[in-house]
C-alpha cells in the first residue's frame, strides 16, 4: 500500500502548465554548506528571468526562506496544520471544509517569489521528516502548482540526511534532478558522497537523477581541482561554482540575497548564470559513490593543501 501511494503521488505530480513542464529540482548538501543560501539566490535569480517561482522549505528550522522576506520567518504548515486541528480533523477533512487557506502556508517573498516552509513536529515528538511528507501531500491535494502556475519548484532540504520523508523528493522521483551543494572541505565530499548514494539507489528503482554539483567556496581554500576530482570520480558534473564573495554575507545580515542586495555585483551575475545552466540542463546521472578507501585519499589530498597553504601564508 504504501508504495501505491507514492507512485499516486509521483504521477501526481507530472503537471503540464501552459504547455510548459512544470520544474522541480531539489538541493541537498551538509548542514551549514550555504544550500539555502544558494537556493535563495537560484530562486531570485530565476523570477528575475521572468519565471514564476516557489521555494519549498524542507528544514524543521523553518528558516530556509529567510533571505527572501527581508529575514522574517513565515508559519511553519505543520504549525498552521495543528492549529486547524490536524490531528483529531485529518488533511482531508480541513480540506474539504475549507479550514486552510492557501494564503494560510503560502508567502511572497522577494520578486513575487512564493515561499512555503514544511516545519517539523513538536520538540521530542515524531519525525521530522514528517514535514516533507506532510506539506508535499498538501500542496498536492489544494492544487497550489497549477493555481500558482509557477514554473518552477526548488526544495530546500534538510542537510544530509537522505532517509525518510528528508528523501522523498529523490525517492519517489518527485523532483526532476537533484544538485549536491559542497565546498572543499572533507565532511562537506563526504556528506556530498552519502547524499550520492542514496541517489544511486533511488534511480535505481525511478527516483531522481543527479543534476550535477554545486561548488561553493567556503573559507579561504578554493581547492576546485580538489573537487573536480571528487566529481569525477563520482560520475557527476559540476554545473557551477559559486566563490567566497563578502557582498553573500552583507546581504544576509539585511536578510536578503545577493541578487536583491547587488544586482550589478558580480556574484550576481554568477547567480543568475547558475540558474539558467540548472533550468536549462534536462540531463542527469546515476553517481557511483567513492567507496572509503576513495573518500579518503580526497581527505588526505585536502589535508596536504590546506598544509600548503599554511605555509605559503
Amino acid at each position: 500500500m504504501y508504495y501505491i501511494v507514492l507512485l499516486i503521488l509521483r504521477e501526481s505530480f507530472i503537471f503540464m502548465l501552459n504547455g510548459d513542464i512544470l520544474k522541480q529540482i531539489a538541493f541537498y548538501g551538509k548542514g551549514g554548506i550555504g544550500k539555502s543560501t544558494t537556493v535563495c539566490n537560484l530562486a531570485a535569480a530565476l523570477s528575475k528571468s521572468g519565471k514564476k517561482v516557489i521555494v519549498v522549505g524542507c528544514d524543521p528550522k523553518h528558516d530556509c526562506t529567510s533571505n527572501l522576506r527581508s529575514g522574517e520567518d513565515i508559519p511553519t504548515v505543520l504549525d498552521v496544520l495543528r492549529e486547524k486541528g490536524i490531528d483529531k480533523l485529518g488533511i482531508e477533512t480541513i480540506i474539504r471544509e475549507n479550514l486552510l487557506k492557501k494564503e494560510d502556508i503560502i508567502y511572497e517573498g522577494f520578486n513575487g517569489i512564493y515561499c512555503v516552509e514544511a516545519g517539523g513536529p513538536k520538540p521530542g515528538y515524531g519525525c521530522a521528516g514528517r514535514g516533507v511528507i506532510v506539506v508535499i501531500d498538501l500542496l498536492k491535494k489544494m492544487n497550489v502548482f497549477e493555481d500558482l502556475d509557477v514554473d518552477v519548484v526548488l526544495y530546500d532540504v534538510l542537510g544530509d540526511v537522505v532517509c525518510g520523508g528528508f528523501a522523498m523528493p529523490l525517492r519517489m522521483g518527485l523532483a526532476d534532478q537533484i544538485y549536491v551543494v559542497t565546498s572543499s572541505d572533507y565532511m562537506a565530499l563526504y556528506a556530498a558522497n552519502n547524499i550520492c548514494s542514496g541517489i544511486s539507489q533511488f534511480v535505481k528503482r525511478g527516483g531522481s537523477t543527479l543534476g550535477g554539483i554545486i561548488y561553493n567556496v567556503r573559507g579561504s581554500m578554493d581547492a576546485f581541482d580538489i573537487v573536480s576530482e571528487f566529481a569525477n570520480q563520482l560520475n557527476a558534473n559540476i554545473i557551477g561554482k559559486v566563490p567566497n564573495s563578502p557582498i553573500i554575507n552583507e546581504a544576509e545580515i539585511d536578510g536578503q540575497t545577493a541578487i536583491e542586495y547587488a544586482p550589478e555585483e558580480e556574484i550576481s551575475k554568477i547567480y543568475m548564470e547558475l540558474a539558467e545552466s540548472i533550468y536549462q540542463n534536462n540531463t542527469g546521472t546515476m553517481p557511483n559513490p567513492l567507496e572509503n578507501a576513495q573518500i579518503m585519499q580526497i581527505g588526505k589530498m585536502i589535508k596536504e593543501r590546506i598544509k600548503k597553504q599554511k605555509i605559503t601564508e
